[in-house]
């Protein structure tokens, strides 16, 4: 049933809004309608993003994507010169696609695949066929101090996705995640031109609204502030499912002649009610059930997730002279977070027989991290340098609780709905206490580094090294358990050479440290985590780009050590490891004047080495498709009204279910539409937008799994949008 009332009450608090802030544009918006292609972006922002000089890389032709982005302790670098996989999408593209959260925005790329968190509701990305935890997301250079389970588009200006292991140029990933790639957010800060927008949108069953409002100020405008609100609520294309949210934040920044300031706060309210709960096979289980079988399921009206962060960072850069800056920064994010989970376990195909599992696992999080560093510019006869030394540090202290019930009966065929009181969770202590010390984790590093550059520019070599410590106490409900510490230096080397100025050939080989992946003992509540290890890529690549068009083909292979798991399903802590080898072409930009285009397609070949007792050596890793795609077109009417369509074909191809490869998931096609059209409404600019996600009601299984462990997510069901958004 459509539930117009939350956009109604939004579009006439949007309207009322309007009326009595909106200002006369004729100078700067004039005859908008006959505007060439180039100006489809609603508004122009060129601002610094992380106090750097530089300030945001400039859009690649077509705006979807940059042309370059941030490259760890080395800042900014243009596409073509650096010997990484990298590629950051622009806040024009989230307007356009109309994407509400860092997962819908990566949609777009087809090296990366979405699934939902470890038995709860939070995001999670398959990058290169790994695991990256939204908790490991990082937030302009500072991981874990965005909110922990959903990131909203609101709080960020762009999606920069690395692609490969990172660890010395961006430090360890606090939660162990990561292998394959790393997603940073480049926060909103006040551009040149002054900004007052109102967006109002709504999917049918939900709405929102957010605001964002930026000036500066000062003779030179030296001062920037930037502010953004935004309320989401209702209901969703999937029965019983509600959520809410709602968010703020300011961002201040300063730039001097040798001084560059910036700072962000922010709050953000999540809460979800009665979301559908991914599935899991018992052990009796002989066959996979069909994605349809499952669609008509919802969640129990008990379960729940309530997320409330407090966030902020702050970085500072300072010219000493003309050789060499000093910069700093620190982040910060205190997070209280409840909810009841709930899985379901399938124990028979045929009959539908099923229980559910019931989790609760109310915890806190207090997080502070920072960085320091110094970057140098200098010149040995025909060499170029840029040589950075750099210090982080990462504390997270965590409490949580854990209360759990199995075996609550339930039928694929006819579900069983059950109130509260049928649930009872276990507590596995007398001496419950809500929030117990569970674990802090101390993460040090130093790092150096040296960018060289040759042959008047057409050779990039990158190398140094990074002294990485991983320090982890563990506890049980408050009782200390033991100690996991380890350290390592981890080497980095890259090489990008320009063969003409349009093509690049450059390769890569770097380590990581990574922490072990966690077990818990839901009868017990006690948690073991293995020692860190060190995961290892190489890479090998082409990079084009000509003005208008770019692209990147390349071969790498990337190891990443597991804890072995027997026939049972029970953990050894024997080190076994997954093998990720592949291919990926990318290429974006805009063929002519009316079509710009963003897509690629992933080849991936995996491999379990060293498992227990050799029971899965030489079996595809869980969860990962040898092959998906993406192709993304945006065609400019040639029309005088400035009207723009948009599709996006995502395929992605099979993958097994479990480790012994006996489950295998069917491949799946999407088609996205969609449409926006740019006019004035009394010297107001509008943008209205208008989408549809998987066109033809698509049912399957999005995801396999997450962290080994075999939990099958739905994809998104059909799905209309509706925004405008006002400029004034």
């Amino acid at each position: 049933m459509i539930k117009l009332k939350p956009l109604v009450l939004m579009m006439a608090c949007a309207s009322g809004y309007i009326i009595a802030h909106a200002e006369d544009q004729n100078s700067t918006t004039s005859n908008i309608e006959n505007k060439p292609v180039t100006s489809l972006e609603t508004i122009h922002v060129v601002a610094s993003a992380d106090a750097s000089a530089t300030g945001l890389m400039e859009a690649y032709a077509g705006g979807q994507v940059a042309s370059g982005g941030r490259v760890g302790i080395f800042g900014n670098q243009k596409n073509l010169d650096t010997p990484f996989n990298l590629i950051s999408y622009t806040n024009q593209y989230i307007q356009e696609r109309q994407a509400k959260s860092v997962g819908d925005v990566l949609q777009a790329d087809s090296g990366v695949r979405l699934a939902k968190g470890f038995g709860n509701f939070q995001e999670a990305y398959f990058i290169r066929g790994f695991v990256l935890n939204s908790d490991d997301t990082a937030y302009n250079g500072l991981y874990g101090i965005l909110p922990r389970q959903y990131i909203p588009t609101e709080l960020f200006e762009r999606v920069e996705v690395f692609k490969g292991a990172s660890a010395f140029l961006n430090g360890a990933t606090p939660g162990g995640s990561g292998v394959g790639g790393s997603i940073n957010l480049l926060p909103k800060r006040a551009g040149n031109d002054p900004l007052n927008r109102v967006t109002v949108g709504t999917d049918f069953n939900g709405g929102y609204i957010s605001n964002d409002i930026s000036r500066r100020f000062g003779e030179d405008q030296q001062f920037g502030v930037r502010v953004n609100t935004a309320y989401h609520g209702g209901g969703t294309e999937i029965d019983k499912e509600k959520n809410s949210l709602g968010l703020a934040s300011i961002a201040l920044d300063y730039k001097g002649e040798n001084l560059r300031l910036s700072g962000d706060v922010g709050y953000n309210n999540n809460r979800l009610e009665s979301n559908r709960p991914s599935l899991r096979l018992g052990s009796a289980v002989n066959q996979l059930p069909s994605a349809k079988q499952y669609t008509d399921i919802h969640g129990q009206s008990w379960t729940y997730s309530n997320e409330e962060d407090v966030f902020g960072s702050f970085r500072a850069e300072y010219d000493i002279n003309d050789l060499l800056t000093a910069y700093a920064a620190y982040g910060f994010r205190n997070t209280t977070e409840g909810g009841v989970y709930s899985s379901w376990i399938l124990n028979n195909v045929t009959t539908g027989d099923a229980s559910l599992s019931a989790s609760t696992i109310p915890r806190k999080d207090q997080i502070n991290t920072g960085e320091v560093g110094l970057r140098a510019k200098f010149d040995t006869g025909v060499v170029s340098h840029q040589v950075v030394l750099s210090g982080s540090a990462y504390n997270q202290d965590k409490k949580y609780s854990y209360g759990y019930r199995s075996n609550i009966n339930t039928n694929l065929y006819s579900p069983i709905y059950t109130d509260s009181s049928a649930i009872n969770l276990y507590l596995p202590s007398n001496n419950y206490e809500k929030y117990a010390k569970a674990g802090v984790t101390n993460l040090r590093s130093i790092a150096l580094g040296d960018n060289l550059t040759i042959l008047d520019d057409r050779l990039n070599i990158m190398l140094g090294a990074r002294y990485q410590e991983i320090d982890q106490d563990i506890y049980s409900y408050g009782v200390y358990k033991y100690n996991n510490t380890k350290n390592k230096v981890t080497p980095a080397v890259g090489l990008s050479y320009k063969l003409i100025p349009e093509l690049s050939v450059y390769a890569n080989y770097i380590e990581a440290l990574v922490q072990g992946d966690g077990i818990l003992n839901s009868q017990t509540g006690d948690y073991y985590l293995p020692s860190p290890f060190v995961s290892k890529q190489k890479e090998l690549g082409f990079k084009y780009e000509n003005g208008k068009i770019g692209g990147t083909l390349d071969y790498f292979y990337t190891d990443r050590e597991k804890a072995a798991v027997n026939s049972s399903g029970s953990q050894q802590f024997s080190q076994a490891k997954n093998v990720h080898q592949g291919i990926e072409f990318n290429a974006y930009g805009q063929l002519n004047e009316q079509v710009r285009i963003l897509g690629g397609a992933s080849w991936i070949k995996t491999e379990q080495k060293n498992t227990y007792q050799a029971l899965y050596d030489g079996n595809d890793v869980i969860g990962v498709p040898k092959f998906q795609a993406n192709l993304g077109a945006d065609w400019q009417l040639p029309i005088p009204q400035n009207i723009s369509l948009n599709g996006r074909v995502i395929y992605t191809g099979s993958s097994y279910a479990n480790n012994s490869n006996t489950f295998k998931l069917k491949d799946w096609t999407r088609v996205d539409l969609g449409a926006t059209y740019k006019t004035l409404v009394n010297q107001t600019l509008t943008a209205i937008t208008f989408g549809v996600s998987n066109v033809f009601d698509k049912d399957y299984w999005a995801s396999a799994a997450v962290n080994d462990y075999t939990y099958l997510s739905l994809g998104e069901p059909r799905t209309f949008k509706l925004s405008a958004s006002f400029d004034f």
